[in-house]
């Protein structure tokens, strides 16, 4: 994977590029029509810088989690739409302080040796978020590289952003996540072991935390899910939040796959989030919980049945 956690000590085929800039969180409609103003700018070669980690991440470190993609997941899929290279510029204290013309003299141009940058039109950057498309652009006629600011995209009636995502996920509305990110949301992490108390009740689970990744909203879903080394994604159901049937604890992804036995811990597991079913709720007994589990696994197979 071309993949650079630096702007500095590149080597020269690495350099010189046609770059598209920004944070690409959610690779959205509108961070897709930044790659591609970057790719026509480049005569079909181009790459993206992005920051690691996030500026919001650096300056709001107490923030709930947030991340729509861990970043392996956003450099694969970057890589994927065709670019050559991933640059992750790394936000710290030093990058936080330069202003506006200091990071594209110092990150920018000697750095990256830029022949031309896309941004959003609400693109921000510099201390204090002082430099703007617009000054980006006169920067870039002084120093010798074209700029495109790519102007707002619209996606379901509005403005294409990873804000609009994480409210969608949030709101358990992962249809109306899935439009604006081109297919569904995924949550990715390794199986780990717990107390199989789905096992026990017929309903053995592959379970995993966020951690970092933005939690949707508490329920039971309709989910595809991916094993590890497989290319197919298996049909089943999955419920994110605290079990208060079972006892708190804090929010965790237990996946049910259809139709499916063997030993997953360990194993790296990938979830879409297809359909939100209901919200998770405490039962007064054992057998009506296992009761619901049964109407929400025959829901969950109706919905993944659908064609579309």
């Amino acid at each position: 994977m071309a993949v650079f956690a630096d702007y500095r000590g590149l080597p020269a085929s690495a350099r010189g590029a046609s770059i598209a800039l920004g944070n690409f969180d959610g690779l959205h409609a509108g961070h897709r029509a930044v790659m591609e103003a970057a790719r026509l700018a480049g005569h079909g070669k181009f790459s993206v810088a992005t920051f690691e980690p996030p500026p919001r991440a650096y300056f709001r470190p107490g923030d709930p989690p947030f991340r729509i993609f861990r970043p392996e997941r956003r450099n694969a899929a970057i890589l994927a739409s065709g670019a050559a290279t991933v640059f992750e510029l790394p936000f710290n204290g030093e990058m936080a302080s330069m202003t506006d013309e200091g990071f594209v003299r110092t990150v920018l141009v000697d750095g990256l040796g830029v022949t031309h940058i896309s941004v959003g039109f609400d693109f921000r950057f510099g201390r204090g978020r002082m430099g703007h498309a617009q000054r980006l652009s006169s920067l870039g006629r002084a120093l010798g590289f074209g700029v495109t600011v790519v102007e707002e995209v619209e996606g379901q009636g509005a403005k294409a952003s990873s804000t609009a995502i994480r409210q969608a996920l949030m709101a358990g509305e992962p249809e109306l996540a899935a439009e604006m990110l081109g297919g569904p949301w995924v949550a990715d992490g390794v199986v780990e072991s717990g107390e199989r108390n789905g096992r026990k009740l017929g309903f053995p689970t592959a379970n995993f935390q966020l951690g970092e990744l933005i939690h949707p909203k508490h329920g039971v879903y309709a989910v595809r899910a991916k094993i590890e080394g497989e290319a197919n994604w298996r049909p089943g159901v999955a419920n994110f939040g605290r079990t208060p049937t079972t006892g708190l604890r804090d929010p965790l992804l237990e996946t049910h796959i259809f139709d499916f036995t063997g030993d997953l811990y360990g194993r790296k597991l990938d979830v879409q989030m297809i359909a939100y079913l209901r919200p998770e709720r405490r039962f007064d007994s054992l057998e009506l919980m296992v009761e619901q589990m049964h109407k929400d696994a025959a829901r969950a197979r109706a919905i993944l049945a659908t064609p579309g």
